[in-house]
């Protein structure tokens, strides 16, 4: 008997159809940007509009805050607003690379806190019905010592999901 896999993409929630305007999380991973690309497929195909979304974590930000600062003789202050900017061209470069030959338009945003809270932030105030995220395989010990922000935007979010695990 072959042996068979699952599918790549897993849908929870209403049909996508239904879908008005979806948020695509963007991260930097091949399978991000494929995520990014499907999104951008089922968007257009259903005429509802797209939202790419790269959030910048608050570990992050410190990090590159910390090492623009460190430089010596270069009096450099990182903020909130440049890292959201930084945030929002990355999703926006992505877009462009992988939704360059595809008839949509999506809207890139940018944002810095914790990613549970500013994906299900940001999907509450612009009504987005459907969420487009990539996930990581853990095992159910690393999910309760470390959290999975995946399974939070699942439980959470009053609307389809679609993930693609890594």
């Amino acid at each position: 008997m072959p042996k068979t896999t699952a599918p790549p993409f897993i849908v929870v929630g209403s049909a996508v159809p239904d879908m008005e305007r979806a948020i695509a999380v963007v991260e930097a991973s091949d399978s991000a940007k494929e995520l990014v690309r499907e999104a951008g497929e089922l968007a257009a195909g259903v005429g509802a509009d797209l939202v790419l979304l790269h959030v910048t974590t608050e570990d992050e930000y410190s990090d590159r805050r910390e090492s623009m600062a460190s430089i010596p003789d270069l009096n450099v202050n990182y903020t909130i607003d440049e890292a959201q900017d930084g945030a929002r061209t990355f999703a926006k470069d992505i877009g462009r690379d992988v939704l360059d030959d595809i008839d949509i338009e999506p809207e890139a945003v940018g944002r810095v806190g914790e990613k549970g809270d500013e994906i299900l932030q940001f999907a509450d105030s612009t009504d987005a019905d459907h969420i487009f995220l990539a996930g990581r395989k853990r095992s159910p010990t690393g999910k309760a010592i470390f959290g999975d922000v995946t399974q939070r935007i699942i439980l959470e979010f009053d609307g389809a999901v679609t993930v693609v695990t890594t």
